[in-house]
């Protein structure tokens, strides 16, 4: 049912949670691998809105309603960024595809002040999900996470948060799909 903890997972996989994961941080969270080496992972979850809306973290930026989600629990005091389509930024590191993670920070500020970006291409985080080298692969061998290798770039900016766990399952099929519809709380099955 879980993909075999032998294959590592790569910059632009998915790690899902498992339906029962308790810890309040990455309950039904949806985590987009950004990097995974030796020394360590970082990633971003995908499903949690946070309160505030850009123009609200930075002074620099005009009008900007876009929504920003908590990228995980290290460094909540960090936005960061991913966007889709061709490359639109120096220093952006292609994930998957037209998956692309970061860039200049003063290149995107002064590109979205002149409108020319869409910021409906771009999602916003503040904080990241970190491992520290050879964590994740101990929470894979616990099966703490399912990996997805799909295409999913529509998924993530088009789903809503709320639904995104479940999105992702039921389109990797077979058994992902009954995943899916497990309840939070078995006992309320």
């Amino acid at each position: 049912m879980y993909l075999d903890s032998t294959i590592p997972p790569h910059s632009g996989c998915l790690l899902i949670s498992e339906p029962f994961l308790q810890d309040e941080n990455f309950v039904r969270s949806v985590v987009l691998l950004c990097e995974n080496n030796d020394k360590g992972s970082f990633g971003l979850v995908l499903n949690k809105l946070s309160l505030f809306k850009l123009g609200d973290l930075l002074d620099g930026l005009l009008n900007f309603d876009s929504d920003v989600y908590v990228g995980g629990p290290v460094e909540q005091n960090t936005l960061h960024f991913i966007y889709f389509g061709e490359k639109k930024l120096q220093d952006s590191i292609s994930l998957q595809g037209d998956l692309w993670w970061g860039g200049d920070f003063n290149e995107l500020i002064q590109k979205c002040n002149s409108g020319s970006l869409d910021l409906e291409t771009f999602r916003f985080f503040i904080g990241y999900s970190g491992w520290t080298g050879g964590q994740l692969d101990e929470e894979l061998e616990e099966k703490t996470w399912i990996v997805c290798k799909n295409d999913f770039t529509d998924h993530i900016f088009f789903s809503d948060p709320d639904e995104l766990w479940r999105v992702i399952l039921k389109n990797m099929g077979g058994d992902y799909q009954v995943l899916a519809n497990y309840p939070i709380d078995p006992r309320l099955n």
